[in-house]
């Protein structure tokens, strides 16, 4: 999606391992990473060539007036990871959402709750116009369906190359935000946490096939105040080296090296985070996903009634093009959602309101907007 690269949140555990290859001065960056299976909508199976991408097998959802105590299936166990990691994320959503209505001082979120036969659903939250936020998205879902080929190495990423072919069934959970403040020294954020289990025949007892976690937390901003940054992640850090001293520095340069458009030079190999011990994931998630709001708000009630230009503005509208540019065309989310008949208005909540190009933009050197790129190519070791 957005701007130029990146700040990300060091608690990204999605594994990104990136190339050697080089990066040209000031390319166009892009940060961010949306929810990968998170927010599905359903398109209809139907007839097509072979050679055509298929889409995976979801039923199509059914609005709901109220939000169940669970979209698990009813013979899913309390005691499971399926069962608490869903439970996280929606008592994460509810905290999440005080939280942004609080800021914003009037504004509310519009909720959909929504559910499909064969069980699995989602909630859809979206506050848009505020007083400070221009658009706010906070989903999350539980998933069943099956899923082809294409749309498994959109999950997984390099991991997927020697999986065998046909479709694979699959469960996923999670949950994927972007909040998008109105002024532009406000940094636009990004989290999502998920939980996703392959090859596992439905219904079947003891442990799936293969299951891995995934996530993380990015900021974006348009304008660079080194205490805002540093102060996001010491959050992020802290949260980290309560499990392993060694996550932040490896999750912090692989979301560094994800949030970067490879046309415009660089690329990246994905993998997935499951070689450590499922409950000790579980809790690293739940940590990630609790530091959230502390990593954030303080951040937004610092910047968002600072006065600014109108020039101001346009560079932040130029960035969110960026955002833009990345999400639609690189992000593993928003492939993996489209290619499964993912919810096409969760899928696409992580958009702004409104974005900018401009043919060929480059900021004046030793400027505000140029310190900026020169941040997002040379990332800098904040805390």
């Amino acid at each position: 999606m957005p701007p130029p690269a990146t700040f990300s949140a060091s608690s990204s555990f999605t594994l990104l391992s990136p190339s050697p290859s080089p990066k040209p001065k000031f390319p166009p960056f892009s940060p961010k990473r949306h929810s990968f299976a998170i927010n599905p909508r359903h398109h209809s199976l139907h007839s097509v060539p072979s050679s055509t991408v298929r889409c995976a097998v979801i039923e199509k959802e059914t609005p709901e007036a109220q939000r169940p105590d669970t979209f698990l299936r009813a013979n899913s166990s309390s005691s499971s990871v399926r069962a608490r990691f869903e439970k996280m994320i929606r008592d994460a959503q509810d905290t999440v959402c005080a939280a942004i209505e609080a800021a914003d001082g009037g504004a509310t979120f519009k909720e959909d709750v929504w559910s499909r036969p064969g069980g699995g659903g989602g909630i859809s939250r979206v506050l848009q116009d505020g007083a400070v936020w221009e658009k706010a998205g906070v989903n999350v879902s539980v998933v069943y369906g099956v899923m082809p080929p294409e749309a498994y190495r959109a999950a997984k990423g390099a991991a997927a190359a020697d999986h065998k072919p046909g479709p694979v069934p699959f469960f996923a959970s999670g949950i994927s935000s972007v909040l998008h403040p109105k002024n532009p020294f406000a940094p636009t954020l990004h989290f999502n946490y998920r939980y996703f289990e392959t090859d596992a025949p439905q219904d079947a007892p003891g442990a799936p096939r293969q299951w891995w976690f995934g996530g993380g937390t990015d900021l974006t901003p348009a304008y660079i105040f080194e205490e805002d940054v540093k102060h996001f992640h010491s959050v992020q850090k802290s949260a980290c080296d309560k499990f392993d001293p060694t996550f932040y520095p490896r999750f912090k340069k692989w979301c560094d090296d994800y949030f970067y458009i490879k046309a415009r030079a660089g690329r990246n190999i994905f993998d997935d985070l499951n070689d450590y011990d499922q409950e000790m994931l579980l809790s690293f998630a739940t940590e990630c996903a609790n530091s959230v709001v502390p990593a954030y708000v303080p951040i937004i009630e610092k910047r968002k009634d600072l006065p600014f230009t109108e020039q101001q503005k346009a560079w932040q509208q130029l960035r969110r093009g960026r955002y833009v540019e990345f999400n639609l065309v690189y992000d593993r989310g928003t492939t993996f959602g489209l290619k499964t008949g993912g919810r096409i208005e969760s899928i696409l909540v992580s958009l702004p309101l409104t974005a900018r190009w401009e043919y060929d933009h480059k900021p004046e050197e030793g400027s505000e907007e140029w310190k900026l790129l020169d941040a997002c190519i040379n990332p800098k070791e904040w805390v």
